[in-house]
């Protein structure tokens, strides 16, 4: 079985895809079928919350200014996590963060389906 829309309430449309499917191509191939131009999904955390891990990147963007990319896991009060792009978020108590230098220069280029990182040598 291909993947198929399984679920559409409000705009926000569920897609599933069967074992062995490349998940890329899927999602790929169901934005053009359904017309989709934009999409992205907040998941909004309302409490204290633990950074169990944040890994990413600072890159120049087209405009020559710096963007951030960070993806995060977020440990909750009940033991359970959330993950994806970090957008906002208020620091309490602390934060830590390390940041190293990348040798090459990185460039984040927008592009029609995925906004990938290219490396200036």
């Amino acid at each position: 079985m291909k993947s198929q829309l399984v679920n559409e309430i409000g705009g926000q449309r569920t897609l599933g895809l069967d074992p062995g499917e490349e998940a890329f191509a899927a999602l790929t191939a169901f934005a053009v079928d359904q017309k989709v131009g934009n999409a992205s999904r907040k998941i909004p955390i309302d409490e204290q919350c633990e950074v169990l891990s944040a890994i990413g990147d600072v890159a120049l963007d087209d405009d020559g200014k710096p963007s951030l990319h960070v993806h995060a896991v977020l440990g909750l009060s009940d033991s359970s996590t959330r993950g994806g792009h970090l957008l906002e978020g208020i620091v309490r108590p602390t934060l830590e963060v390390t940041l190293v230098e990348a040798p090459g220069h990185l460039r984040r280029s927008k592009r029609p389906v995925s906004h990938l990182i290219d490396l200036d040598a």
